[in-house]
């Protein structure tokens, strides 16, 4: 009984780790993707000229944002070196956020397939 405990609590995360990978691979894409065929850096933001700039903005920042927190945490100080505290709060951030875009993406995935 207490090994099967085990492999349960094993196997809950390892989905939550392949949901987390599922959501970060699409964010990454997503974000080169955007500044291929926009030709502009993407960034978390909500403006926009017309309403529809708007929502595909936010849209982006939605499934581009755990990308791009991590490229935020990454910034050099003044004197050329990395915040540890800056690095780990932009990695909680992304990895949660990727967390949610992947369960997003997936549960569409397999209401669209089953």
């Amino acid at each position: 009984m207490r090994q099967l405990g085990r492999c349960t609590v094993m196997f809950e995360l390892i989905v939550a780790g392949f949901i987390m990978a599922v959501g970060l691979a699409i964010a990454g894409t997503g974000t080169y993707f955007y500044q291929w065929v926009i030709g502009q850096q993407a960034m978390l933001r909500y403006d926009g000229k017309t309403v529809l700039h708007m929502f595909g903005n936010l849209f982006m920042s939605f499934v581009c944002g755990p990308f791009i927190m991590l490229q935020l945490g990454w910034k050099q100080e003044d004197d050329g070196t990395l915040s540890i505290g800056s690095v780990l709060v932009s990695a909680l951030v992304a990895f949660g956020w990727s967390f949610l875009t992947g369960l997003f993406f997936l549960g569409t995935y397999f209401a669209i397939v089953h």
